[in-house]
């Protein structure tokens, strides 16, 4: 179907995505950075040990899940298709370089995500339900006292949440399921709508268990089917590595422009698909950080902060590795999940590859849909009151079933300019706020709390 509307939609979303928003989200993981003294580099081995070993506070503590099922949460809304298709298509449009550039946004980013967990779980609330709430929406109506910006946030988060976190994941998994397993559209739907309403319908200590035990299996999946390329393909990591710091500066070739704009394209290419991987910045995460079980801010914000680090750091470079050392990117043949599943299919023996990334990719998007109906719930919950949260999760369950069987371009774009407007709102409560951020950390490192 032919949308009118649609080049104008798309033109509000460049807008939207344009270089001000970019320069603004890593600007602030920049200043937040220099103001936390590198804290995402010199605390990142006890980030990890909290996360991932030691995994729960001991003793009670406010919350509804525990510290690594919060981080699960996040995890399943933000491990998506932009780890498997939104790599591809930065370094086919970017070239190599863009890699090393997403690497700088996730670098940075652990700082901004470790801030908005912080002040998530300090200003968070109670609900009618004994649960916990919190997000951007609550810490900038009481941190800052500006309610009428926090409003606007939720109003964002719970768009997005129909669109990104919901249509676009539902029909991902039905084209990949097509395209695979030669499934229709409409049985995808029906089973996928029935998949999340068991886990959604039982609310976050529900979703908790789910992401817990699922997300840790997609991931070791999907990074074992990479490391494997690479083992077997190990004479080419020093080219790699080689390829995109050489090009992070000095891109490939591409038609028109000098070399200062060709810089800029690698460089915004990587820093937006970055963003847009491990949504640091755009307050979603937060939401998840605010229900954990903890004694203190600042030991969810540090659980929190590796997130970013799985994501970007881990999950996003592996996909670009196996692209890099197939050679395809230079071919100009493939864009999106179709490279990365071709660069797999060449990485591996008997064309399995592509199965791999299309179980990886319905993994990875029914988990975002997890993720995010919970980011929905509570924004909508601020807006309207407890008494929507079942209306809403049997409306998100049926809205799951649609996206499957729908055309999705003019959500995708709506999805997005909703996505990027989220952020806007939650980095003025950043910036506003960081000197509670640093106030916070320095009392927690001071008295050496764990």
């Amino acid at each position: 179907m032919d949308f009118s509307i649609l080049p104008i939609i798309k033109q509000i979303r460049d807008l939207v995505w344009n270089v001000p928003l970019i320069v603004l989200l890593v600007g602030t993981g920049i200043l937040l950075t220099v103001r936390l003294r590198g804290l995402q580099f010199r605390g990142l081995w006890r980030s990890l040990y909290l996360a991932l070993i030691k995994r729960k506070e001991a003793g009670a503590a406010e919350g509804d899940i525990s510290h690594f099922q919060a981080l699960m949460t996040a995890l399943a809304a933000t491990v998506g298709t932009g780890n498997i298709a939104g790599v591809a298509t930065a370094i086919a449009a970017g070239g190599p370089g863009a890699l090393f550039w997403m690497w700088m946004t996730g670098l940075f980013g652990m700082a901004t995500k470790y801030s908005e967990a912080l002040l998530a779980v300090k200003y968070r609330e109670i609900d009618e339900f004994g649960t916990m709430s919190g997000g951007p929406m609550y810490y900038i109506s009481k941190g800052l006292g500006w309610k009428w910006l926090g409003t606007l946030f939720a109003i964002f988060a719970a768009i997005a949440a129909f669109g990104i976190g919901n249509m676009v994941q539902s029909n991902s998994v039905a084209d990949a399921v097509q395209a695979t397993f030669h499934i229709k559209p409409w049985i995808t739907g029906i089973v996928l709508a029935i998949a999340t309403a068991l886990v959604i319908l039982g609310g976050i200590k529900n979703i908790g268990r789910v992401t817990g035990l699922l997300v840790p299996v997609m991931i070791v999946f999907y990074m074992g089917a990479a490391i494997v390329i690479m083992i077997i393909h190990y004479q080419t990591i020093p080219e790699v590595f080689g390829t995109v710091f050489k090009y992070a500066f000095t891109p490939h070739a591409i038609i028109g422009g000098s070399i200062g704009s060709l810089i800029r394209f690698t460089v915004s290419n990587g820093v937006a698909r970055g963003v847009f991987s491990n949504e640091s910045g755009l307050g979603s995460a937060p939401i998840a950080a605010a229900a954990a079980q903890t004694k203190n801010p600042v030991t969810q914000a540090l659980v929190s902060m590796t997130q970013t680090f799985i994501d970007t750091i881990v999950v996003c470079s592996l996909t670009g590795f196996v692209i890099l050392s197939s050679g395809l990117w230079k071919e100009k043949l493939y864009d999106g999940a179709e490279l990365t599943t071709h660069a797999f299919n060449y990485g591996l023996p008997g064309n399995i590859g592509g199965i791999i990334v299309a179980i990886g990719l319905i993994l990875f998007a029914y988990s975002t849909l997890l993720g995010w109906s919970y980011y929905g719930e509570k924004s909508l919950e601020y807006l309207l009151g407890a008494r929507w949260v079942m209306p809403y999760r049997v409306i998100f369950c049926i809205v799951v079933f649609f996206g499957a069987i729908s055309k999705l371009q003019l959500v995708w774009s709506i999805s997005d300019i909703f996505n990027g407007l989220m952020a806007i709102p939650n980095l003025i409560g950043l910036l506003a706020l960081s000197g509670i951020i640093v106030s916070e950390t320095n009392k927690y490192f001071y008295k050496k709390e764990l």
